[in-house]
């Protein structure tokens, strides 16, 4: 699966290339009139089955909520511009781009932080980041892949533009990685382990799952909304909200049954729903741990109190400011965005007021 953006392509001219992706029709089915629709799309990907649990389990009953599995990103974020779409579960790093795009677009919510499922695989020879100087590694440019393999590079004194990268999808950067094409490359499960698994020299260099990334918070998902459906249907926007906190609240309670569902409609292999998730509804037993509203609110700011993992209340904003220098420093944007022109926490502000979640 694809989890990266193509931002060249929407720095050259995102705006005719949204408008005219809104000929695409998405299939939502018949709603009842007495429910209000709300249309939900991203990858197929376990961290964003929690919206099938809301629906398998009734948990909005007057909210007909519709999810559709699109693969590319830049067609999902397309349609929301183009008003065919309300929210969007994608990765969190389109915020800045979407910003200086001047896009319709709002990061309202945190949503699941990479607990190990991304993992820089390195190969024979390679002791140290150094011995990659001038060497090829594998990500998928223009996402977290990038950031997560340029930030560790130069955590280990090597510049981020002293390697040479490589734009692989996953399945390429693990056949490339196996037959020795790159030197490293970086992977979400299943392919990292499947590529230790079949060269007993490779390595695992670092995953998501050390306190660094944890604390930094780089490597996550997060709930986008168009920010038209936020000023046109705001009560609806925050029962969609609470709709998805729910499911992860029943999710922890009943994560056997939760992974089935997953598994049932983004039509995966249970299995890889349960590597992903993991199986005891705590989050710490898989690669992702999905954000709970209280944690999710406290890093938006919008509530009091620390968020996990030695984060800093509102670092959200922070998150925002790392990915915008990155994308300068990548020439994949020109200019600094103020957090506030792409991040929009009011809904879970307006949550937390009201009681919910405490």
């Amino acid at each position: 699966m694809s989890k990266h953006f193509d931002l060249m392509k929407l720095a050259r001219g995102a705006r005719a290339a949204l408008i005219g992706a809104a000929v695409v029709l998405l299939a939502t089915g018949a709603a009842s009139e007495a429910k209000d629709e709300v249309r939900v799309a991203g990858l197929t990907w376990p961290g964003y089955g929690f919206w099938f649990i809301a629906q398998e389990k009734g948990l909005a009953p007057d909210l007909d909520i519709s999810y559709q599995a699109i693969e590319d990103p830049f067609q999902t974020f397309g349609l929301a511009t183009a008003g065919q779409l309300d929210i969007v579960s994608s990765t969190i790093e389109f915020a800045p781009i979407a910003a200086a795009e001047d896009m319709p677009i709002a990061l309202v919510a945190y949503g699941n932080i990479s607990y190990g499922t991304d993992k820089i695989v390195v190969g024979p020879g390679i002791e140290t980041a150094a011995d990659l100087i001038g060497k090829k590694v594998a990500v998928l440019e223009g996402g977290l892949a990038q950031l997560y393999m340029a930030i560790w590079l130069e955590q280990n004194g090597v510049a981020y533009d002293q390697v040479e990268y490589v734009n692989l999808i996953m399945d390429d950067a693990a056949s490339a990685m196996i037959g020795g094409d790159v030197a490293a490359a970086e992977f979400w499960d299943p392919f990292g382990p499947q590529v230790l698994s079949a060269r007993s020299d490779t390595r695992l260099a670092t995953d998501s799952r050390q306190d660094f990334w944890l604390k930094n918070a780089l490597i996550a998902d997060a709930v986008f909304m168009r920010t038209g459906f936020i000023e046109e249907n705001r009560e609806v926007a925050e029962k969609a909200m609470r709709a998805l906190y729910d499911a992860i609240a029943w999710w922890s309670e009943n994560p056997a049954e939760g992974n089935q569902i997953i598994a049932e409609h983004m039509k995966m292999p249970l299995a890889d729903v349960e590597l992903v998730i993991g199986t005891d509804g705590t989050g710490r037993d898989g690669g992702l741990y999905p954000y709970s509203f209280i944690e999710a609110a406290r890093f938006c700011g919008s509530a009091p109190g620390e968020p996990p993992f030695g984060q800093t209340n509102g670092q959200i904003n922070d998150h925002f400011r790392m990915t915008n220098e990155w994308w300068i420093k990548f020439g994949l944007m020109s200019k600094t965005m103020d957090p506030s022109d792409g991040i929009d926490c009011s809904l879970l502000a307006n949550l937390h007021g009201s009681g919910y979640g405490q």
